[in-house]
């Protein structure tokens, strides 16, 4: 079973597929987990699984080379499954022993199954597999009852808003102009109000959806914004605040300024230039990244996801691992590389076959009509994809590019978000400005700024640790001071007190000195943090009284008058809480509560 599973995994992989919670990534992550249990089960120790890849392109690399080019990726994507499904399997199977274990009867409620699926990630697969091991039966009804009210919760978390459109019902499509040019002549077809319901006209200061028989407004999609602007009509103005597409027209949703707007008037639609340029440099930028992406880390990248706005772009995308700051400068290179070859932009209408035939990218999901809008830019055919949005006519109009940050969203899902353009140069003479502020308050050149911190960061250590010796130092003396305020219950030596001008962290060595100088006996300190609200409590118990006074007791009896709670071994116990005013209440029960206990 094992050596068909990493067969099927590694070809996979090899395909583009990576380890997901959906789909396909999802039917791979399900065989890597079944196969690496099964493993552990016939006493393999460790990440075992990718390390088989290495035996199977021994036998089947010669036959499929695409398996030998992969053979890295796959080893790595399989060691980070691995790892992964290490954490996950020892914290579920522990949550599931101890459901088991409580368990009446012999079925194990669809509630708990869920739990361990939605909150710890314990796949369901797997605990029908432990389950029927232990011939106990899965609430699978259950299971599905809660999957589904799970699902009606995001949904109804997901309806916010009103769609204006909805009772929008027109025959034909709207014209978009919008790929050569920002103006245009049309006329209005319909309008509706805020509630859906279709007007004659619209008012000054009144809310619509217009809709024209043509427009050069593009409309969201394929990530990108839909455009602002205006549509002039004689003696008025409506301000366009978002493009929508329904069916197969062009919705303006906005406002009327002034003027009145009729359905059959003729309007001038003029797109607001400067938000599309530079809406069209960042979509531009997100086509050479894809690409640029895939030369960096592999042909498994794909698209997952993409938003174009003017002010940024942002792009989702399939991998496994962070990326490391060198991946993201090569990609960033390799973009502005293009933006400096200043190539110039091809689009061409094509069919699906012919467009597959040019090596065209597009989304595995997507679903095309037969002619497609295939989109060439960078030099040398750099990037060749489907795109159905509007760009810049050279690559060199994108100006410049700069990654900003990039995270991970989902499990094999990574997103980069970047600028271009006037946004890039703004971003760039904010950070210069930054470090000359920075300068002036280290007194220092710009270029001076790094050195100068590094020697703040140096200086601030060394305060640090000769400030942590001399709080010891003073906790020294203080706990001397202490020693005469240790009272004698039934021959034990106790010492329950507060302390002050100590933190947290320096109980530990505060109650070992004052072990060491009271020879036999039990201590109790204790530490309030009146502005985080926080308090810090720690026990001791020297060694020849742990048989008659544990520490985690005494600090838990403590704990409880203060709002919390904690544990720790037989002769030293910690704790915290979080009401300050009750703690020398609390220490003063000490005594009290060992002479209870040692009658």
């Amino acid at each position: 079973m094992i050596a068909d599973h990493i067969r099927s995994c590694a070809f996979l992989i090899a395909d583009g597929v990576l380890p997901s919670n959906e789909g396909r990534g999802y039917v791979l992550r399900r065989i890597i987990r079944r196969a690496v249990r099964h493993g552990n089960k016939l006493g393999a120790k460790g990440d075992f699984f990718h390390k088989l890849v290495g035996a199977l392109d021994a036998e089947m690399g010669d036959a499929y080379p695409e398996l030998r080019e992969a053979r890295h990726q796959i080893e790595r994507v399989l060691l980070k499954e691995e790892e992964q499904f290490a954490r996950t399997l020892e914290h579920g199977m522990s949550l599931l022993e101890e459901a088991l274990e409580d368990l009446e009867g012999d079925l194990l409620p669809g509630e708990t199954v869920f739990k361990l699926y939605d909150t710890f990630g314990f796949p369901y697969d797997l605990t029908a597999d432990v389950c029927r091991e232990r011939g106990v039966t899965l609430d699978a009804e259950g299971f599905e009852r809660e999957l589904e009210a799970q699902r009606e919760r995001a949904r109804a978390a997901s309806q916010f808003g009103g769609d204006y459109g909805a009772a929008l019902e027109l025959e034909g499509e709207t014209q978009f102009t919008g790929y050569d040019r920002l103006e245009d002549r049309a006329n209005v077809t319909a309008i509706v109000d805020r509630e859906g319901n279709a007007l004659a006209s619209l008012e000054p200061e009144q809310r619509g959806l217009v809709v024209l028989d043509r427009t050069p407004f593009y409309g969201e999609s394929g990530g990108q914004v839909g455009d602002t602007g205006y549509l002039h009509v004689e003696g008025g103005r409506f301000l366009v605040t978002d493009t929508q597409k329904q069916g197969g027209h062009h919705v303006h949703h906005g406002v009327l300024l002034e003027g009145s707007l009729a359905v059959g008037a003729e309007v001038h639609p003029q797109v607001d230039a400067r938000l599309r340029g530079a809406t069209i440099r960042n979509h531009s930028a997100t086509h050479l990244m894809h690409k640029a992406l895939r030369l960096v880390l592999g042909d498994h990248v794909q698209q997952k996801g993409s938003l174009v706005t003017p002010e940024r772009l942002r792009f989702d995308f399939s991998h496994f691992e962070p990326m490391t700051p060198e991946q993201l400068a090569e990609v960033e290179r390799l973009v502005n590389e293009q933006i400096l070859a200043n190539a110039a932009t091809q689009i061409e209408q094509m069919t699906l076959d012919q467009a597959k035939e040019r090596g065209a990218a597009a989304l595995f999901e997507a679903k095309y009509a037969d002619s497609v809008r295939v989109l060439t830019i960078g030099a040398d055919d750099f990037s060749i994809e489907l795109c159905g949005g509007t760009h810049v006519a050279r690559s060199g109009d994108i100006g410049c590019f700069h990654i900003v940050s990039e995270q991970g969203i989902a499990s094999g899902v990574r997103r980069i978000e970047a600028i271009t353009g006037e946004g890039a140069l703004a971003w760039f003479r904010e950070q210069e400005a930054r470090v000359n502020r920075i300068g002036e308050r280290l007194k220092a050149r710009p270029e001076q700024v790094e050195e100068r911190v590094e020697s703040l960061v140096e200086r601030n250590r060394a305060l640090e640790k000769e400030l942590e010796r001399l709080k010891a130092k003073l906790a020294s003396a203080a706990g001397s001071d202490m020693l005469s305020e240790a009272r004698e219950i039934g021959g034990i030596k106790v010492l329950a007190t507060q302390l002050e001008g100590v933190s947290g962290k320096e109980l530990r060595g505060v109650l070992d000195q004052l072990k060491q100088k009271l020879g036999s006996g039990v201590v109790v300190l204790g530490v309030a943090d009146r502005e985080a609200g926080k308090v810090s409590l720690i026990a001791g118990v020297t060694d020849d009284l742990t048989s008659r006074v544990k520490a985690g007791e005494l600090v838990n009896h403590v704990a409880s008058q203060v709002g919390g709670k904690g544990g720790g071994r037989a002769d030293m116990a910690q704790a915290g809480g979080s009401d300050v005013a009750a703690l020398p209440g609390a220490l003063q029960s000490v005594p009290a509560w060992l002479e209870q206990r040692l009658q």
